[in-house]
């Protein structure tokens, strides 16, 4: 499956330039996973992007065996504003968020919730992430018959009071919720959104 990696790594290279640091992490009983960090001078933007996720296909949870070729390929990118928190350290939590497949068995796509259980880095008011639509910073990546194209997800950090009322009320309400209030989704110090 380095093939598929490979790929990848010329599309998030393409979308993005070239890196300015990568961290690997790997975790007993998986595969290696790459987290990427691109610097943007031109908007202030830090992003970081998973790269070993894809390497498998997800896993329907119930299915009795593994399709080693069909299945959902994901990459997860997460954006933030430079220089306002030491947003460097989010590269383990990433790391363990991709992972979460090959760990957990689960199918990271669009509307999911995910959780590291401590702060994403340093002083973050954010433990979870809501998985959004993919498509627009960085284009899927189709691949040869029979696999799926890999899909490059954007990861929205939550509060955890965030996090909790998308729970109950949904991703859609939440992300209605943001725009709203006019929330810089961006911003590593962002304050939570009112809820009621």
């Amino acid at each position: 499956m380095g093939e598929v990696l490979a790929l990848v790594e010329a599309r998030l290279l393409t979308a993005l330039g070239e890196p300015d640091a990568r961290a690997a992490v790997t975790f007993l009983g998986t595969d290696r996973i790459e987290v990427l960090r691109f610097t943007s001078a031109d908007d202030g933007l830090v992003r970081y992007a998973t790269l070993g996720m894809s390497a498998q296909p997800m896993a329907d949870p119930t299915a009795t065996l593994a399709d080693p070729v069909k299945g959902p390929r994901a990459e997860l990118v997460l954006t933030v504003r430079a220089g306002l928190a030491d947003t460097d350290k989010v590269l383990r939590p990433l790391a363990v968020l991709a992972a979460t497949p090959q760990v957990e068995g689960v199918v990271v796509a669009a509307g999911a919730s995910l959780d590291v259980g401590e702060p994403l880095w340093p002083g973050a008011p954010f433990t979870s992430v809501l998985v959004a639509q993919p498509g627009g910073l960085v284009e899927d990546l189709e691949l040869d018959e029979p696999m799926d194209p890999v899909r490059f997800l954007p990861l929205l950090p939550m509060t955890p009071n965030e996090a909790a009322w998308k729970r109950v009320h949904g991703a859609q309400a939440l992300e209605e919720r943001w725009l709203a209030q006019g929330t810089d989704l961006r911003d590593p110090l962002r304050r939570p959104v009112t809820l009621d």
